[in-house]
């Protein structure tokens, strides 16, 4: 069986400016505000030319993203909140959305919230009605990570002890955002003391429009298969061809065009709510996706060493959620890619394995690339 490939500040601000032969990112950090118990939480500006992105320690967030159109405007193309009270209530809320978190343990749903490893069957919280969703109500991304100052970027860390939400092991995680160019970079990193299960992915919400909705957004999905889901969007094990169904995006297809067609799998998910296999071998670096908004001219690669990527399309925004300066996120007002493992891999046998053993290194790499055209 495939085993998960083997790969795992200060409370004043700070300026860090590499030199010219080292890099070329300037990284600050600051206070962000304080979390309900009076934990401090920083927030890391990686700023490269034109591009800026902000992070917080709190989930390990991406709180924005600014990067140009065609005529060399920067805008903000990631939802979220202006200040750290709104990403905390969000994620005490029963609907949480995840804006932009690191999400851990496992990413994604675990079915009827249970799993066995080595003959053992664990419990974890239930969030998304008899299943787990995302790591649970306090995932990663609902926690204060450890930041520091790199080259190019922020490291967090993260031990995740053993028992946290159920699962087993003393996890240490760490994840490395860097920016150079127009590339944002996210690297895991994770190792245990005990097997364990581990789906890492970041849930950035993007709109390259930076404004409306992301139907008209063109994409494309480098993926000749996909799991279909049963009601709870549980996979039913299978890998389907995406061939003469609307999961067909092998060639840049607009995402309205097939989002309300008549099909079971549309109807189940809302809309795109599915796990994509990549036809790129796991654990070499490869375009899985590609995104393009013509009003603005802002191209989005995404590439990632892991077997699957989830699209999401925005579904259950419904503007109840008063985002950046106030601005209620409306349905399918952005789309997720979350580069992972496939979701409940823990129950399925013929998946992609996603445990982790002591004396192995978790590690693996998405990029988020962006230029205009």
């Amino acid at each position: 069986m495939n085993i998960l490939r083997i790969m795992i500040a200060s409370a004043f601000a700070f300026v860090f400016v590499a030199t010219e032969l080292e890099a070329k990112t300037n990284v600050t950090a600051q206070a962000f505000g304080k979390m309900p118990d009076g934990t401090p939480v920083e927030i890391y500006t990686l700023r490269d030319g034109p591009i800026e992105a902000r992070i917080m320690t709190y989930g390990g967030i991406v709180v924005s993203l600014k990067v140009p159109d065609k005529g060399g405007k920067a805008g903000d193309v990631v939802l979220g909140f202006d200040s750290l009270d709104g990403y905390v209530a969000n994620n005490n809320n029963k609907g949480s959305a995840f804006f932009g978190a690191l999400i851990g343990r496992y990413g994604n749903r675990i079915a009827h919230a249970t799993f066995t490893l080595d003959g053992k069957k664990y419990e974890v919280p239930k969030n998304d009605g008899d299943n787990s969703l995302h790591g649970g109500p306090h995932g990663f991304n609902n926690v204060v990570w450890k930041g520091k100052v790199i080259r190019n970027g922020v490291e967090l860390t993260y031990l995740s002890k053993d028992g946290e939400a159920g699962y087993p092991g003393n996890l240490t995680a760490v994840v490395r955002y860097t920016l150079v160019g127009g590339d944002l970079r996210i690297e895991y990193s994770a190792t245990t003391d005990r097997d364990t299960v581990l789906n890492l992915t970041n849930h950035s919400y993007f709109n390259l429009a930076g404004k409306g909705d992301i139907l008209g957004h063109q994409l494309t999905l480098h993926a000749s298969r996909f799991t279909p889901v049963e009601a709870t969007l549980i996979p039913t094990g299978e890998l389907k061809a995406v061939e003469s169904t609307p999961f067909d995006f092998r060639k840049p297809t607009a995402i309205g065009a097939r989002i309300d067609a008549a099909d079971e799998q549309i109807s189940r998910g809302h809309g795109y709510d599915h796990n994509w296999v990549l036809d790129a071998p796991s654990g070499k670096l490869a375009e899985a996706a590609e995104v393009y908004d013509a009003s603005s001219g802002r191209l989005m690669r995404v590439l990632t060493d892991q077997p699957g990527v989830q699209f999401y399309s925005g579904n259950f925004l419904d503007g109840s959620v008063q985002g950046k300066g106030n601005t209620p996120y409306q349905h399918r007002a952005a789309l997720c890619l979350e580069t992972q493992h496939f979701p409940d891999s823990p129950n399925h046998r013929s998946f992609p394995s996603t445990e982790l053993k002591p004396g192995q290194k978790f590690h693996s790499v998405t990029v988020y690339r962006f230029s205009s055209r």
